[in-house]
């Protein structure tokens, strides 16, 4: 095992604390603040969870621009140093401006910048340390820093909701801030143990060059994908247009805008790869296909964060409406209230929980079945999963709006669903990125990874969108269904039939392991290795 990879691993507890502190506030904190007094009371709770999903969606967006940097210009490890100081200023911004809109939106900027710039990094610097002798020990290590992404987020979800109503919200988004210092702290100490890959040349069989050749070149035959990705093109200027119409929010109608170039750019490119063979190597034209192949696993994957992520908003909402357990469980360091908010913990909790039980218990009785557990396997369980615990948050909903009294810790159930399917999928899918990626685009496939979360995000604010007019809300009153209880099966819905198309489509995926080669030697801690570009 690497020496250095104990101040990753520390980084990123600390970061995720960090992170998921002022996060699980975030949407308790907005409806009472000084920052939605102005609109009506009954429009504070719909207007936090926007702002909730916007920021979400800025987190997951600038791992674009991170993972660009960092393989074009500065390389990993420098780009997550300085992207590590806008997060600190981010939190500093949140605690000194908790009554003014400007101060207090802009910190969320500055945090999702930096949080998203390092998001894609982090992981794949940490795979950086591996090659070809090790690459087995990778695999054991991703999932331990995703056991320790919620060793942090426990912690952050079990003090922060107490936190902010006893001691307000300077000292709750101050806090976060704290933390936040000590990842940076603790990663830049380590930087002489690091092994940093050098930043190759400019590729002129890269990515982007081989899907231009394809689109523009000339051939033989009609140019059905360059009229496709100028489809893309014209649609996305749409979304645009509707920024200052006021259908969409801007960041809604920004990430749509993207999603049609990314879409309809990538189906057409496909279709007229083979006119880049002679401008371009076979392999990096074979190597573009195997790319596209793994976003259309991706784009599948973005429903999953479509429910996933509205467990702090949705989940909490309807956990202000249940009854409290009547009793409090007191620890040693505080006592857990079972606040809506604090409902959270139970995610990070089961995750820790979970994955040592599903490597050492569960994937070795299933192999002893005769069922081997593959990535592409246990991310189609996922999404399911996903869509199950959407099924019984939506019973709880309707007891509720029958009248029925329902405990708050009736939660946990659905908590324990989703996160089996959040481990099947986040988890599984940090180590599926990095190992599918060619090298030189490691960052950038990371980024697109994390995009997935960005465009699941997205979902929620146009399906929010779609049923903001009285003829949405009049259809959703004749099922007899309240609106909260509607959404939440139609999110299921979602997701059980997401899982059906990923299953049909992942059947035929090859799966590829691109690792460092191994230099025949240890690797020094200062060792730059130079890779060869294919």
């Amino acid at each position: 095992m690497p020496r250095q990879i104990p101040f990753i691993i520390g980084n990123e507890g600390c970061e995720r604390f960090s992170f998921y502190g002022m996060r699980n506030i975030l949407y308790q904190f907005l409806p009472a603040s000084m920052l939605l007094l102005h609109l009506p009371e009954s429009a504070r709770a719909g207007a936090a969870k926007d702002v909730f999903h916007m920021f979400v969606m800025g987190v997951y967006f600038f791992p674009l621009l991170g993972g660009w940097l960092a393989d074009r210009f500065f390389g990993k490890f420098n780009t997550i140093l300085w992207f590590s100081l806008i997060y600190c200023a981010g939190h500093g911004m949140l605690a000194m401006f908790e009554d003014s809109a400007a101060g207090f939106y802009a910190g969320l900027f500055l945090i999702a910048l930096g949080a998203g710039g390092i998001k894609p990094l982090v992981a794949s610097f940490m795979g950086d340390q591996f090659d070809e002798r090790n690459k087995h020990l990778a695999k054991v290590v991703f999932d331990a820093f995703y056991w320790i992404i919620n060793f942090g987020s426990f912690f952050a979800s079990f003090f922060m909701p107490v936190i902010l109503k006893d001691y307000g919200a300077k000292v709750a988004f101050g806090v976060p801030g704290i933390l936040m210092l000590i990842a940076t702290i603790v990663f830049w100490v380590g930087s002489k143990r690091y092994v940093r890959i050098a930043i190759a040349p400019p590729n002129p069989n890269s990515f982007l060059r081989v899907i231009r050749t394809a689109l523009f070149a000339r051939g033989n035959g009609d140019r059905v994908g360059l009229i496709i990705a100028v489809a893309g093109l014209v649609l996305a200027v749409g979304a645009l247009a509707t920024w200052p119409l006021g259908w969409l929010l801007p960041v809604a109608s920004l990430c749509l805008a993207l999603v049609c170039v990314l879409v309809f750019g990538g189906i057409g490119a496909g279709l007229q790869l083979d006119r880049a063979r002679g401008v371009h190597g076979d392999a990096a034209v074979n190597g573009v296909r195997a790319v596209l192949k793994v976003l259309v696993v991706f784009a599948l994957v973005t429903p999953f964060h479509s429910l996933f992520d509205q467990k702090a908003t949705v989940w909490v909402e309807q956990a202000k409406h249940m009854a409290s357990p009547g009793f409090t469980i007191d620890l040693w360091f505080m006592e857990m209230r079972f606040l809506p908010a604090q409902m959270q913990l139970f995610n990070p909790l089961l995750v820790m929980l979970l994955i040592p039980f599903n490597n050492l218990v569960l994937y070795p009785l299933l192999r002893r079945a005769g069922y081997e557990p593959t990535t592409l396997r246990r991310m189609t369980w996922g999404i399911a999963f996903a869509g199950a615990a959407w099924i019984i948050v939506g019973g709880l909903q309707l007891a509720m709006d029958a009248g029925d009294r329902v405990s708050i810790l009736w939660q946990i159930l659905p908590y324990v669903v989703l996160t089996f399917g959040e481990i099947f999928v986040s988890a599984t899918g940090l180590e599926f990125a990095y190992s599918q990626a060619p090298f030189e685009m490691k960052g950038v496939i990371m980024s697109f990874w994390n995009l997935t979360t960005t465009i699941g995000n997205l979902w929620v604010l146009l399906v929010d969108a779609a049923i903001r007019n009285d003829s949405a809300k009049s259809m959703i009153a004749d099922t007899g269904l309240s609106e909260p209880a509607f959404l939440m099966f139609f999110f299921a819905a979602f997701a059980f039939v997401i899982a059906l198309v990923f299953k049909l489509y992942t059947r035929r995926y090859q799966l590829v392991d691109n690792y460092r080669a191994a230099t025949g030697a240890a690797p020094l801690p200062e060792a730059r290795i130079k890779e060869s570009k294919s």
